[in-house]
């Protein structure tokens, strides 16, 4: 997972904005956020985004949206 890169799309892009580029990326294989790569990591690094921006618009920090980040995704791995 790419924090940087994660945080950077978040701050820049709207929750609306980064699902229209996760659908661009499953349609044409490009999107206008300009994240490119493998399709499947383009979309992971998207989605992640666009949950680090939902939970920033609730309220979190940055950083505690990080963090509810890597802690669901511990939870979906089964490892908390």
């Amino acid at each position: 997972m790419n924090i940087k890169e994660i945080k950077e799309l978040a701050k820049k892009f709207s929750v609306e904005q980064l699902e229209l580029c996760i659908n661009e990326t499953l349609e044409k294989g490009e999107n206008y956020c300009e994240v490119r790569g493998e399709v499947i990591e383009v979309i992971n690094t998207l989605a992640k985004a666009q949950t680090v921006r939902e939970l920033m618009e609730q309220g979190m920090t940055e950083m505690e949206a990080i963090r509810e980040l890597a802690r669901r995704i511990r939870k979906i791995q089964g490892i908390e």
